[in-house]
Parts: C-alpha cells; sequence; structure tokens
C-alpha cells in the first residue's frame, strides 16, 4: 500500500508581476463567492455571462424580446449581443474621445459623436440616425 504524505498549504503572497492588480485579485474573490452561492449547471453558466458583461443582461434580452420575429433568446445569444454592443461602444467611444482631445475637451459632446460617424467608414450605418 503506498501511503500519501499531506503537506500544509500556505497562501502564496501577493507577486505583482505573477498576476494582475490588486484590484483584479479582489475581484476574482468576490466572483468565487458569488459563484458558490448559486449550484447546478445553468445557474453557473449565468453567473459566468453575468461577470463577463457590464451591460445589465435582462434588459438586453427584453429589448432584444421587442423585435417581433424573436421568440425566444437563449442566455447565450443574450450575452454575445451585450458582449458586441459593450464593443461597440468602446470603439465609438474611443474614436470620439479623438474629437474631444482635439477640442482639449475631456467629455464626450454630440458633435465629437457626430464628427467620429462622419470620417470612420464603419459607421456609415449611423450617419443621419442621430437628428
Amino acid at each position: 500500500m503506498a501511503a500519501t504524505v499531506a503537506t500544509p498549504v500556505t497562501p502564496a503572497e501577493h507577486d505583482p508581476d505573477r498576476c494582475g492588480s490588486e484590484e483584479e485579485s479582489r475581484g476574482a474573490e468576490a466572483e468565487e463567492e458569488s459563484g458558490r452561492q448559486q449550484t447546478g449547471p445553468a445557474a453557473a453558466a449565468s453567473a459566468t455571462h453575468n461577470r463577463l458583461s457590464k451591460l445589465p443582461l435582462a434588459r438586453i434580452k427584453a429589448l432584444m424580446k421587442t423585435d417581433p420575429d424573436v421568440s425566444l433568446a437563449s442566455q447565450e445569444s443574450v450575452f454575445i449581443i451585450a458582449k458586441a454592443t459593450e464593443l461597440f461602444v468602446e470603439m465609438i467611444a474611443k474614436d470620439a474621445l479623438v474629437y474631444a482631445q482635439q477640442g482639449k475637451r475631456k467629455t464626450l459632446q454630440r458633435k465629437d459623436l457626430d464628427n467620429a460617424i462622419e470620417a470612420i467608414d464603419e459607421f456609415a450605418f449611423l450617419e443621419g440616425t442621430l437628428d
């Protein structure tokens, strides 16, 4: 029979070079705690999506269901739409920020968004929608 030797495990010291910031480690701890409160695979998948999305998934789902062609929306599809929306908003905000900085401002204004929409071909589908 093989004998097993148990060795005590001590928490590793915080090494900023090995992992993210202190805020990230606190966020990971909070995620672990919230993950412990839920049970089942569906709850785990839902919790994972909620943590990765900054937009409220329930509101995204409600907006999706306002389309008469959408009767059901899976959690995965709601998450993907939320993530795509976040990336879109981030991209247009960064482009608009360039115009705000050219005007020596730190606050985005509507004219900055208009300038970004007019200047960047990817946003051509938005022309005339903010009138």
